[in-house]
């Protein structure tokens, strides 16, 4: 198997693989009925013009994949670009503006209370999964649209069903230039990066590229301003181009590249470990602080798809295949440091996750009162994960068995294997014109190295439109969710015993898929012109729940399973646009909760904390009582060469969980909270028209305005192996050219 690679000495090249799909429009009504596919045209390109035909095409493929029932949430690039620091908002921060998403570390977002559960589609093509990290691979510069899908999904969407994030690309059907810019400010930022797209003949394409440098690239583990050992580079690039081949079909293919180098910051007090008799693990190291700690982590994305899409009559036709390469590398510092500062622990840990797979997906508009859809997918993982752990041999109790001695080294290089296939069949019927059922049924086989199961989903959804300014859905979804292969443990606990990384606790049942019973219903309203309110409300039941952390020092996730979950919740959501203001506001109330140690019990760490989870439901670590995202922008134009717009934006959370104790003093896990918290941030952009084709725009932003200090994690919790704070107050600003 092909081994994955520290490229440092290439990563300057232009490294561009190719992906597919169509560009991107945008369904921008809330859990509205799929409108009729476009009538047959001729197959005449030149008589319609290429935006014609990619506006008709767009319109095509958003019927085949529609969100009908479920909650959509629309996020354009022009909201993109009214948030403070636009298009260099980080993509996790432009999520986090839609509604049920809470700010987790390392880049995480959980949404309604699941621990990521995401699926990422480009064009509503699945993205495979990536070793999962706290690189920011998706540049916000190629989004025209983001749709965020959550609640009762249709059965078009299977394996990641806390919510899809489907992203529509911009193209150069509607792209006719480029911009420059260079954007920097507060912690050590300078971040380039450029954007051009175009159309020639049949062709139409857009690109972008950025490098990245920070000093807080990770998040900082003390109160402090400026975090210790925390430098960044990342490397990003992006490239779209598509073909029209008739006015009823085109061709297209996207990729990317994303390369990022982490230092892993350190907390200056934290203090040397011990044995259990107290006693260092070895000699000191030859600093007294972990000042001189060097833990860094390299991160590797590069996908590439291509895609069909053709237009016949009442038939909407898309096929693609895809195919990706992703790896993480963390690397410890030298024994003396890393072993002291680490329990006696120091893994130089590899993973890469090869995966590729195909995805084809058709509706068929069978008269007034039908649409069926269908489709497949075929997805195959192989995942390399190679470990190297530092450790000491210790005696039975633990203890170093001769002091001073060197460390030695534990490999275990393990390949597992995954196939992930799914059809699915629905029908959207019209019982009458303001009643809709959608339903259906979808059928999953999951079958890993460790894992094989499969299971038959039913999907019903029921949307109804009494007039135009209201819609009301109710649904219900039965999920099969497998975990992800990336993240599933593995080697063997045994090869640590009598080691400093012994496992006290070595239960290990291999982590099954979740099965779920999904219900919700919402409602949304136009009260006035401009002014829309919604509230969705939902419930999950769930066998073998899912969830991830970080137990050990690299910062790679580990996947287990309680036997029993349940997450439910409500969500409020309002906007209101006027001339050249616009704000929204959402709240969102939730529980996510987990009983019994089910699977990869070993992460527990010892018996008792396993055996009281047995027989307790506990908060899961992601968990977020209330949630809440806030926004404005105002634009308005001086003269025909100057215009301005001033932005803000916060988000409130309530505080993700950390281990508590009960009337006795015994540890509860995740039994509280971190303290609530807040961050308001404000922009103001200025654009001076130059010549008819060219324009400057100056940025000026700060972030987190009142400097709030907020802690994320305290570092207690399951699967919370540091504390870490959110990002102090910044200033930033950008100056570009648009051409």
């Amino acid at each position: 198997m092909k081994k994955f690679e520290d490229r440092k000495s290439s990563r300057y090249w232009p490294v561009i693989s190719f992906v597919a799909l169509s560009c991107g429009g945008t369904v921008l009504a809330q859990t509205n009925a799929a409108t009729n596919s476009i009538a047959e045209t001729s197959t005449n390109v030149a008589s319609l013009g290429n935006i014609t035909v990619v506006g008709q095409l767009n319109q095509a493929r958003s019927q085949i994949v529609p969100g009908l029932g479920a909650t959509v949430y629309t996020m354009s690039q022009k909201q993109i670009a009214s948030l403070p620091q636009g298009a260099d908002t980080p993509f996790n921060q432009v999520l986090l503006q839609a509604p049920g998403f809470a700010e987790d570390v390392l880049g995480q977002v959980h949404l309604r209370g699941e621990h990521a559960n995401l699926q990422y589609r480009i064009d509503d093509v699945i993205l495979p999964e990536g070793i999962t990290g706290f690189g920011q691979e998706l540049d916000p510069r190629f989004v025209d649209s983001v749709q965020v899908i959550t609640g009762s999904l249709p059965a078009e969407y299977g394996y990641r069903t806390a919510g899809i994030v489907d992203i529509q690309t911009r193209s150069g059907a509607f792209e006719n230039g480029g911009e420059g810019e260079v954007y920097g400010g507060s912690y050590d930022t300078l971040e380039p990066s450029f954007e051009y797209g175009g159309a020639q003949g049949k062709w139409n394409y857009f690109m972008d590229g950025s490098y990245d440098h920070n000093a807080l690239g990770i998040e900082n583990p003390t109160a402090s301003h400026n975090a210790v050992h925390d430098d960044t580079d990342q490397y990003r690039t992006f490239l779209y181009g598509s073909r029209i081949l008739s006015d009823t079909s085109r061709i297209t293919v996207m990729g990317s590249l994303d390369y990022a180098e982490f230092q892993i910051p350190v907390d200056p007090a934290q203090p040397i470990t011990t044995q259990p008799d107290a006693n260092p693990w070895t000699t000191a190291p030859n600093s007294s602080s972990p000042n001189d700690l060097n833990d860094n982590q390299l991160e590797q994305n590069y996908y590439g798809v291509a895609a069909y899409q053709k237009s016949a009559g009442n038939l909407n036709l898309q096929v693609s295949g895809f195919g990706r390469e992703s790896g993480v590398h963390y690397t410890p510092d030298n024994p003396d440091a890393t072993l002291n500062f680490n329990n006696g622990v120091a893994p130089d840990e590899k993973r890469v996750l090869y995966s590729g797979g195909i995805q084809a997906d058709a509706s068929y508009d069978a008269g007034e009162k039908h649409t069926i859809r269908g489709g497949i997918t075929a997805v195959e993982e192989i995942v390399g994960a190679d470990t190297s752990t530092g450790v000491f041999a210790t005696d039975g109790s633990g203890n170093e068995t001769v002091n001073g001695e060197a460390p030695e080294t534990i490999v275990q290089d393990d390949t597992t294997h995954a196939l992930f296939y799914g059809a699915y069949l629905q029908d959207e019927w019209k019982l009458i014109p303001k009643l809709t059922l959608n339903y259906g049924v979808r059928f999953d086989v999951f079958s890993s190295t460790t894992d094989h199961e499969n299971q038959l989903s039913p999907r019903i959804n029921l949307i109804y439109q009494p007039a135009d300014s209201t819609t009301l859905h109710v649904g219900y979804s039965r999920y099969f969710t497998p975990p992800p292969q990336e993240t599933v443990p593995a080697g063997s606990l045994g090869a640590f015993d009598n080691t400093s990384a012994n496992q006290d606790y070595q239960v290990d049942s291999a982590v099954k898929a979740e099965r779920a019973d999904y219900f919700d219903a919402g409602l949304s309203q136009k009260l006035l012109p401009g002014l829309t309110v919604g509230v969705d409300g939902y419930y999950k039941k769930a066998k073998n729940q899912l969830d991830d952390g970080f137990f050990g020092q690299s910062l790679i996730l580990s996947s287990f399973n309680y036997s029993e979950g349940k997450v439910y919740g409500v969500e409020f959501t309002s906007s209101y646009t006027h001339g050249g203001f616009s704000t929204y506001a959402n709240v969102a109330w939730g529980q996510a909760m987990g009983k019994g140690a089910a699977t990869a019990q070993f992460l527990w760490g010892d018996a008792a904390t396993a055996a009281y989870v047995n027989s307790h439901y506990i908060f899961l670590d992601h968990d977020q009582r209330v949630t809440g995202s806030f926004g404005a922008a105002y634009s308005w134009k001086e003269s025909d060469r100057f215009s301005t717009r001033l932005d803000t934006d916060a988000i409130y959370g309530s505080g993700l969980r950390q281990d508590g104790t009960d009337s006795s003093g015994n540890t509860i896990p995740n039994g509280a909270s971190v303290p609530s918290y807040f961050s308001v941030s404000v922009g103001a952009e200025q654009d001076i028209k130059l010549t008819h084709n060219t324009a400057l725009k100056a940025r000026f932003d700060v972030v987190n305005l009142t400097d709030n200090i907020y802690q994320l994690r305290s570092g207690s919790g399951v699967g919370v192996n540091a504390a870490q704070y959110g990002e102090r107050l910044g200033f930033f600003g950008s100056l570009s050219l648009i051409f």
